[in-house]
């Protein structure tokens, strides 16, 4: 079965990675594909994952820093 690979080579947005995240998900979900199929798209699900946790990583780092009305960085404290 030929089929059109849902990540493409151009960078996605976190939201783009996760709708088609889901959609991997809903697929293999169904039990309908072909074993060869099967792998293929997981494979493609465990790529979009890392993608949305790199994401999700880089997003934390970056709201730990916060910058004040003058412009100055401060680290973001637990509570």
């Amino acid at each position: 079965m030929a089929r059109r690979s849902i990540m493409s080579k151009k960078e996605l947005k976190f939201d783009e990675a996760l709708a088609q995240l889901t959609e991997v998900i809903t697929k293999l979900e169904s039990g309908s594909l072909p074993l060869e199929d099967s792998m293929e798209l997981y494979k493609e699900g465990m790529m979009l994952s890392a993608e949305c946790h790199k994401k999700l990583e880089k997003i934390e780092q970056d709201v730990v820093k916060l910058v004040d009305d003058s412009g100055a960085v401060s680290e973001f404290e637990d509570a």
